[in-house]
């Protein structure tokens, strides 16, 4: 598939959910750049075909990479800045003038972008999940000093290997186990995502001032913020992270920043 414009997409299966394209092309019409973005459906089974397609378009600026596909597109591109040793999944394949494809991963920084005035120094996260999400996760958190984290995640093996590689204190429950009392719980799995099993978490172990940050945006307000806010406890929803990860995804594909002064309307757009 080719066009006459620029243009980026986001791929992942399933792709309905995403909102990438809203946020990337009221980016793109506030700075009037004659430019496109757009979902598309990749299977796993036609992700080495995608990539073959897309990098023959010289009009394919990247393209942004959400489950499950975070992990297996490293075989398929370049990756200069390390990526699969520090983080070890990539969410942004980005087209280079010589036709080459390299890898990045924005999640990091998106995630930290709206807790990064806490101190998180000797604190105790809980991730749930260990996908290509919590990679990325556990990454920005090792940066921020995090003191000890605990994985809640179906595959205990996977987690293991996790957190072994951080070199961080901390241990691997069951789903079903009893959380552990901490200051900072995240959901880094699909749980709790439209179409997914929900997340059903018994959050009594938590203190008062711990914060709870569900990565999923869709629905906006997910069973794990509810179940927070009922026990009045501090929640960021997966809005801030997309926009972060997706700002710094749109300067790599269209040379431009986001007018980052229009995020409130920006938000209202993507929650209506």
């Amino acid at each position: 598939m080719t066009t006459s414009l620029p243009y980026a997409e986001v791929i992942g299966d399933p792709i309905k959910q995403s909102k990438s394209p809203l946020i990337h092309k009221f980016w793109l019409d506030r700075l009037g750049i004659e430019a496109d973005y757009r979902a598309c459906h990749v299977e796993p089974a036609e992700l080495v075909d995608y990539i073959g397609q897309r990098s023959d378009d010289p009009n394919w600026r990247g393209c942004n990479v959400t489950l499950p596909h975070k992990i297996e597109i490293m075989d398929l591109v370049s990756d200069p800045g390390g990526v699969r040793d520090n983080i070890g999944a990539m969410n942004t394949i980005v087209r280079q003038a010589d036709n080459s494809l390299i890898g990045t991963n924005t999640d990091a920084a998106g995630f930290m972008a709206p807790i990064a005035d806490t101190d998180w120094s000797g604190k105790h996260a809980v991730i749930i999940g260990a996908g290509g999400a919590a990679r990325a996760v556990l990454f920005a958190l090792k940066q921020v000093g995090i003191g000890e984290v605990t994985f809640v995640a179906r595959s205990g093996l996977k987690a293991s290997g996790l957190l072994m590689q951080s070199s961080l204190k901390g241990g691997v429950l069951p789903m079903d186990a009893r959380l552990p009392e901490a200051d900072l719980l995240i959901n880094a799995s699909p749980l709790g995502m439209t179409g997914k099993e929900p997340l059903e978490l018994d959050l009594g172990s938590l203190p008062l001032d711990a914060l709870v940050y569900d990565l999923v945006y869709a629905p906006l307000e997910t069973g794990l913020l509810k179940a927070a806010k009922r026990r009045d406890l501090a929640v960021v929803d997966g809005l801030d992270m997309l926009i972060g990860q997706a700002a710094l995804a749109f300067e790599l594909f269209f040379g431009a920043t986001p007018p980052m002064e229009d995020d409130i309307e920006l938000r209202k757009l993507l929650i209506a």
